[in-house]
């Protein structure tokens, strides 16, 4: 069995009354709550796996960080 994964970027076009980035479905429109797993790409990208809990459909975005964190 194959399987197709698609790269999607994380930016949203409108904001949801939390404030939430949280993707939606491509397919259904379905909110998607957490990630399935997540791995770094570099220091400065973090790639997500979506898994659609409705429809099944799967898709992978990735984050940009800005700056990295220092502790004293």
């Amino acid at each position: 069995m194959s399987a197709v994964a698609e790269v999607l970027s994380t930016v949203v076009p409108k904001r949801d009354p939390r404030c939430s980035e949280l993707p939606t479905c491509p397919v259904c429109a379905d909110s998607m709550i957490a990630a399935e797993a997540s791995a770094y790409v570099s220091d400065h990208v973090i790639s997500y796996l979506w898994t659609c809990d409705t429809c099944g459909y799967g898709f992978v975005t990735k984050h940009a960080v800005k700056q990295r964190l220092v502790c004293n």
